[in-house]
């Protein structure tokens, strides 16, 4: 308790994790109802997918920056404390 009053522990890498796979039901909605409102045709076949395909390595890869930024920080405070 006391790391999480004082901000040792981050709380922020643990709702990266949640937003994340928040974002990516949001791209399936949206890759799926593209699909559907499309007239199910091939175009919005492919669209969708293309959709669903693209925004999930987009939200991935924004998310993992994110991460990488934390764990950065990590680093340096285990190296401050040696």
């Amino acid at each position: 308790m006391k790391e999480f009053l004082s901000f040792d522990t981050m709380l922020t890498p643990k709702v990266i994790i949640v937003v994340y796979f928040l974002l990516l039901l949001a791209v399936v909605v949206t890759g799926i109802s593209a699909i559907f409102y499309g007239g199910l045709s091939l175009s919005s076949l492919l669209g969708g997918v293309f959709g669903i395909l693209l925004g999930g390595l987009v939200v991935r890869m924004y998310c993992e920056i994110f991460i990488v930024f934390f764990k950065i920080n990590e680093a340096l405070q285990e190296i401050r404390k040696k």
